[in-house]
C-alpha cells in the first residue's frame, strides 16, 4: 500500500498526521511505504490532487476527497471525533481508510484469479473452481491458524462471533496483537471484516442470520455462509447438523441432515445450484449469495435463467455434500 503525503512547506500538521498514522499501522501487518511530497504551487497541487495541506493520498486516491474541494495551497481541515475540525484525519477514519484500501486489493487479485466457483486454468467445473479457491484461503502461521480456530470454534460452541479480548489472548501467546492476525486472515479471505473490524463472517459461518440455519448435533444454532458451507460443518465438526433451508423459487421448506459426506434431504429431490457472479472478489461477495438448495433440478434451472449474470451448475445433493466435506473437513486438524 502507497501512502504518500501531499503538503506546503513547513505545515503544522504534518506531525500529527504522522503520528496518527503511526497508531493506526501499529497494529496492522500491512506492506506501507509512506512518501512526502511538498508543493508550493497552486498548479502543481492541483496536478497532485492536493485539496489543502496536509492531503493524504491511498494507493493515489484521496480517501477523504469531499465535494466542493478544491485544489490548493491553503490548510486543510478534517471532522474531529466528538464534532469540531482538527488538522488531520482522526484515528478511527484513518483506520476505515486503510481497511477499505487493503480490503480493495484483495477484490481485486494480482495472480489473475477469478472469482471463487470460475473455471481457471486447472479448474474444469465450478465445483473445482470453488475447492481450489476455498483450499488456498488457508491460514499461513501459527498465531492465524490458533486465531482462526477460535473464532471457528466460538461459532459451533456459541453460535456467536468470538470476542475481541478473546482472539487477543490467543494471539499474545505468538506474541503479536490480535487485529493483526484478523487484518491477514481478512487479506487472505480467510474471514471477512466489516468496516469497524468486527468479524462479517468466518467460513462456514455467518454471524447474522442466512437462508442457511444448521442446528449443531442438537447444540448451538448458527447461520451458514451458503448451502455448500452449511453441508460442510458436520465433517470439520465430526458431528451431524440438520440444516433448515428454503427454495429461493418457491419458498419451499428444505430440510437437510448431514453425517460426515452422507446427507438426506426432504423432499429427497433436492439440489445444490453452484456459481457464482462475473468478477473478482472474496468469496462472501461473489459466491454465497448463489450457493443455495432448490427443491428439485426445475427449481433450479428457473433461478438461474433468470439470473443470467450468475454462472454455474445444478449438483445432485451428493455432490454437493462431498464437496462440502473436502472444503472444510480438515479445518480444524491444520
Amino acid at each position: 500500500m502507497r501512502l504518500e503525503i501531499l503538503q506546503v512547506p513547513g505545515c503544522p500538521h504534518v506531525a500529527l498526521l504522522e503520528h496518527r498514522l503511526e497508531n493506526v499501522l501499529a497494529d496492522r501487518r500491512l506492506e506501507v511505504r509512506i512518501s512526502h511530497r511538498v508543493i508550493d504551487d497552486p498548479a502543481d497541487a492541483a496536478d497532485a490532487g492536493m485539496t489543502g495541506s496536509p492531503t493524504l493520498l491511498v494507493d493515489g486516491a484521496d480517501p477523504f476527497a469531499v465535494p466542493g474541494l478544491v485544489p490548493s495551497v491553503s490548510c486543510r481541515l478534517y471532522p474531529a471525533e466528538g464534532g469540531g475540525v482538527g488538522g488531520a484525519p482522526s484515528v478511527a477514519a484513518l483506520r476505515q481508510a486503510l481497511h477499505t484500501a487493503a480490503a480493495d486489493t484483495v477484490d481485486e487479485p494480482a495472480d489473475g484469479r477469478g472469482n471463487c466457483c470460475s473455471a481457471g486454468t486447472a479448474a474444469e467445473s465450478p465445483l473445482a473452481g470453488l475447492g481450489e479457491w476455498r483450499d488456498a484461503a488457508r491460514p499461513q502461521t501459527p498465531a492465524e491458524r490458533a486465531v482462526h480456530h477460535a473464532i471457528l470454534r466460538a461459532f459451533a460452541n456459541r453460535g456467536e462471533a468470538a470476542e475481541e479480548a478473546e482472539l487477543d489472548s490467543v494471539a499474545a501467546e505468538f506474541g503479536e496483537p490480535g487485529r493483526r492476525v484478523l487484518d491477514r486472515l481478512h487479506a487472505a479471505d480467510v474471514i471477512r471484516l466489516d468496516p469497524a473490524g468486527r468479524i462479517a463472517s468466518a467460513y462456514p459461518f455467518s454471524p447474522s442470520p442466512t437462508p442457511h440455519r444448521v442446528r449443531i448435533g442438537g447444540g448451538a444454532v448458527v447461520y451458514a455462509m451458503c448451502a455448500v458451507d452449511a453441508l460442510g460443518m458436520s465433517a470439520m465438526l465430526g458431528v451431524g447438523v440438520v440444516i433448515e433451508s428454503a427454495d429461493p423459487v418457491t419458498g419451499g421448506r428444505i430440510t437437510v441432515t448431514v453425517h460426515g459426506e452422507s446427507a438426506v434431504a426432504t423432499p429427497a429431490t433436492v439440489v445444490v445450484f453452484v456459481g457464482a457472479e462475473a468478477g473478482h472478489g472474496p468469496s462472501a461477495e461473489t459466491c454465497c449469495t448463489s450457493l443455495n438448495f432448490f427443491t428439485d433440478h426445475a427449481t433450479a434451472r428457473s433461478w438461474a435463467d433468470e439470473h443470467p449474470q450468475v454462472g454455474g451448475i445444478v449438483v445432485d445433493l451428493a455432490d454437493a455434500t462431498r464437496l462440502g466435506a473436502t472444503i472444510f473437513g480438515g479445518t480444524l486438524t491444520t
